[in-house]
């Protein structure tokens, strides 16, 4: 599987290594819901506000930023089978988190990916009961990959 990192915006100062290699660990444990499916490619997009809400306008016809946008898509005939998806994740909005939390922009990042990948295994969080156990899951997914760092 290959996990592609893109910063659209140079401003934002984060450590685009660690996150790279905890979304490539955050991947092997989404994937891990989806067995009968091998997943090919990841990837995501690091971008502000303005451009999430531009985004959010564009794929779910709704305003506003949001922290992360995923989109999956099927193999085109003749490719091999396996999921491709795009992450959309706001830094901007992390940075903004962060300054009210007791830990670091990419801890932030880190929490939105984990959400993106529950996403790509085809979870949904539109109920209170969905959410939760979305919200468990991501949060086993970190401690797992902080503690094989």
């Amino acid at each position: 599987m290959r996990v592609l990192l893109v910063q659209h915006q140079r401003r934002f100062a984060v450590n685009r290594p660690l996150i790279l290699r905890q979304a490539k660990a955050l991947a092997h444990c989404a994937q891990k819901r989806t067995p009968q499916l091998p997943w090919r490619e990841v990837t995501i997009h690091l971008h502000d506000d303005a451009e999430s809400d531009r985004i959010h306008q564009l794929i779910m016809n709704q305003s506003g930023a949001t922290d992360v946008i995923t989109q999956r898509y099927a193999s085109l005939p003749g490719e091999p089978e396996g999921l491709i998806g795009e992450l959309f994740v706001n830094v901007e909005r992390a940075e903004t988190i962060r300054k009210r939390a007791p830990w670091t922009t990419e801890q932030e990042l880190l929490l939105y990916i984990a959400h993106g990948m529950d996403h790509l295994t085809g979870a949904d969080d539109a109920t209170p009961a969905e959410r939760t156990a979305m919200r468990r899951r991501e949060l086993a997914w970190l401690r797992t990959i902080i503690r094989g760092t």
